[in-house]
């Protein structure tokens, strides 16, 4: 009865596709993430991903190997690979991981930026150069991902046509950066002092 549950028609042109579809979806993703952390140099997470990757993958690839007459397992496995593709960096782009320069051109007066930016709790550097037509400040911030919109922000409402660039950034040593805001959490001391009380 199993065996021809495996042998059907809903089990080998539904289900199985659908398997391996999500099955790429999985492993693509944990495949698009484990690079991220590797570009970033983290050393722990990276492996543990490519692990599970590589298992989920020959799972996926043995089950194709064994049904290689049934050619909706390659549409389920080139869609499960694209779509995990776009999975992965939509994952990416919500943990906002990393560190980011930022580089601002401009040929007003640096003071103001740097002074806003200051005043919020963030690191800026100054320098003077010769653009193309005139002398242009240059000013440099290291921000974390996760507040790069807050950061923009102030640059646009400084000078709505600024230039700048941006760019990861893998390692960064002393510098000011704006403190991260820490969540309520009950120390687990007080937590068994609670505890004792009540018994």
């Amino acid at each position: 009865m199993e065996n021809s549950f495996f042998n059907s028609d809903i089990f080998s042109y539904g289900l199985l596709p659908a398997f391996i579809f999500i099955a790429r979806v999985c492993d693509v993703s944990l495949g698009t993430l484990r690079i991220i952390f590797v570009s970033k140099g983290n050393k722990q997470i990276a492996p543990f991903l490519g692990f599970f990757e590589v298992l989920i993958w020959i799972v996926a690839i043995s089950r194709i190997m064994q049904n290689l007459d049934n050619y909706l397992t390659y549409i389920a496995y080139a869609g499960g690979f694209a779509t995990g593709n776009y999975v992965g960096m939509l994952i990416e782009e919500r943990l906002a991981m990393g560190i980011q320069m930022i580089r601002v051109f401009t040929n007003k007066k640096a003071e103001e930026l740097v002074q806003s930016l200051n005043s919020r709790g963030y690191g800026a550097t100054s320098v003077q150069a010769q653009g193309a037509k005139e002398k242009v400040h240059l000013i440099y911030t290291i921000v974390q991902r996760n507040e790069m919109v807050e950061v923009l922000g102030i640059i646009n409402n400084f000078n709505p046509r600024a230039f700048y660039t941006i760019e990861d950034v893998k390692a960064v040593n002393e510098g000011i950066f704006h403190p991260r805001k820490r969540k309520n959490v009950i120390p687990l001391s007080n937590v068994l002092r609670e505890w004792r009380r009540g018994k």
